[in-house]
C-alpha cells in the first residue's frame, strides 16, 4: 500500500507539473521562459567547451582541423610542396597534371556543391557530427562530453519518443475533452479492458463514443474518412497514433483495410482497435446490425456497452441532419454528459462459428448488458431508401394476399 501511495502520489505530482508547466501555459498562449533558460545554460557551456578547446589545441592545429572540408579531400601532395620551385626549373609535361587537378577541383566543388555537405561548426557543440575529435583534449571536458550524451540519449531521447509518455499525453487530453463538458462517465468491470493486440467493439451512438472510451486507455481506430470539420481532427489524430480511416464506397480499400487491420493485431504490442460494427450514429436506445467484417479477421474481441443518460443531454448525432460543428454546440450548451461503460469479458469465435453469428453473439451480449434493444436492420438505411426492389417485392405480396382473400371470399359466399 505505501508503495502504491508514493507511487500514486509521484504521478500526481508529475501530472501538475506537466498541467502548471506546459498545458496551462499553452492554452493561453504564455511562455514561462524554462525554453529559452535551458538555451541560455547550453549556450554558456559549448562557450565553455570553445575555451578549453582554445586553451588544449595549439592555434595552428585548431586552425587547420576547422578549416572547411567540402566533398572533396585535398591531401598536400609533393608536387603541391615543391610549386614555388617551379618557376626556376625547366618546364615539364607533368606539371599540366597539377594545374588540371587545380581546375577540375574548382569546377566539381563550387559555392553550390559545397551546400549539400553538412556545414562545419567554428567551435564543437559537444555532438559527434564534426570531424574534428576535439573531446579528447582534457579530462575535464571529456566528462563534460560523457554528461551530455547521457542526457541526450536517456533524458531528451526517452521524453521525445518514449511510447507511455505518448500514451499518458493521449489520455490526459481526451480527460480535458470530457471533463471540458461536465463529463461523468461509469465504468464497470474494468478487469476486462480491453488489452493490447485486441479488437474493441462497442455500440456507437455519438462520437463522444471515441473520447469517452480513451479517457480510460489508449485505441488505434478504425472508421470512414470524412470532411470538414471531422475530417481535419481525423487528420490531426492521425498524426499522433496509426490511426486507419477508409471510404466505405472502395471495395478495393476495404481488402486494404482487413490487412492492415490483421498485420496490427498479429503485433501484441500494438494499441487495441476500436471498432464500431454497427457503421453509423444510432440512438440511445437500440443496438443495430453488427458488419461482419470486423469479426472475421481474427483474435480476440472485447466487446464494450455505452450508455448515455438522457437527463442532461441528447449526445446522439444524426449526421444527416445535422453538421458537426452544430452537433458540437447542442453539445456543449448542454447540461453535460453522464453515461456508463461496461467492459465484457473477451469473446472469440467458436469452431464452426460464421462470422455473422459471431458477430450477433456479441451484438446481443452488449444489447443486454446496456439494457438496449436489439435489432438486425442494417444502420446504413439513416442514410440510404430502402431499396425499390424491396418496395416491389412487398408490393407483391400484398396484391397476393388481396388476391387470396378475395377468392377465399367468393369460395365462402
Amino acid at each position: 500500500m505505501e508503495g502504491a501511495d508514493l507511487a500514486g502520489k509521484i504521478l500526481s505530482t508529475w501530472l501538475t507539473v506537466v498541467i502548471g508547466l506546459i498545458l496551462l501555459p499553452s492554452a493561453f498562449g504564455v511562455s514561462l521562459g524554462i525554453s529559452e533558460l535551458y538555451m541560455k545554460i547550453l549556450v554558456k557551456t559549448l562557450e565553455w567547451a570553445a575555451l578549453r578547446i582554445e586553451k588544449g589545441v595549439p592555434k595552428e592545429s585548431v586552425l587547420k582541423n576547422s578549416a572547411p572540408v567540402g566533398i572533396i579531400q585535398r591531401d598536400e601532395s609533393p608536387m603541391e610542396k615543391g610549386l614555388s620551385g617551379l618557376r626556376g626549373s625547366g618546364f615539364e609535361l607533368s606539371d599540366v597534371f597539377y594545374f588540371s587537378k587545380k581546375g577540375l577541383e574548382a569546377i566539381v566543388e563550387d559555392e553550390v556543391t559545397q551546400r549539400f555537405s553538412s556545414e562545419e561548426l567554428v567551435s564543437w557543440n559537444l555532438l559527434t557530427r564534426t570531424n574534428v575529435n576535439f573531446q579528447y583534449i582534457s579530462l575535464r571536458l571529456t566528462m563534460v562530453w560523457v554528461l551530455g550524451v547521457i542526457v541526450r540519449y536517456c533524458v531528451l531521447l526517452p521524453l521525445r519518443f518514449k511510447n507511455w509518455l505518448s500514451e499518458l499525453v493521449h489520455l490526459t487530453c481526451c480527460r480535458i475533452c470530457v471533463r471540458a463538458l461536465s463529463g461523468v462517465i461509469r465504468y464497470h468491470k474494468r478487469q476486462y479492458r480491453p488489452q493490447k493486440g485486441g479488437i474493441c467493439v462497442a455500440n456507437h451512438t455519438s462520437p463522444l463514443d471515441v473520447f469517452i472510451l480513451a479517457t480510460d486507455g489508449c485505441y488505434t481506430m478504425v472508421g470512414q474518412a470524412n470532411g470538414g470539420l471531422m475530417g481535419i481532427i481525423q487528420r490531426a489524430m492521425v498524426k499522433a497514433c496509426p490511426h486507419i480511416w477508409f471510404e466505405r464506397s472502395e471495395i478495393k480499400d476495404r481488402h486494404l483495410v482487413t490487412k492492415r487491420l490483421r498485420e496490427h493485431i498479429a503485433d501484441k504490442k500494438k494499441l487495441p482497435i476500436l471498432i464500431f460494427p454497427e457503421g453509423t450514429c444510432i440512438n440511445n436506445t437500440s443496438v443495430m446490425m453488427f458488419k461482419k467484417g470486423s469479426f472475421e479477421i481474427g483474435g480476440t474481441i472485447h466487446p464494450v456497452a455505452i450508455k448515455y443518460n438522457p437527463q442532461f443531454g441528447d449526445v446522439f448525432w444524426n449526421s444527416g441532419k445535422y453538421s458537426m460543428v452544430n452537433y458540437l454546440l447542442r453539445i456543449m450548451t448542454s447540461w453535460g454528459i453522464v453515461c456508463d461503460v461496461w467492459y465484457l469479458p473477451p469473446m472469440t469465435r467458436q469452431e464452426g462459428e460464421d462470422a455473422v453469428r459471431f458477430a450477433n453473439r456479441v451484438k446481443s451480449a452488449i444489447a443486454v448488458q446496456g439494457g438496449l434493444t436489439e435489432l438486425s436492420w442494417d444502420g446504413d438505411l439513416k442514410r440510404a431508401k430502402v431499396k425499390d426492389i424491396f418496395k416491389e417485392e412487398q408490393q407483391k405480396n400484398y396484391s397476393k394476399m388481396i388476391a387470396g382473400n378475395g377468392s377465399l371470399n367468393s369460395q365462402l359466399g
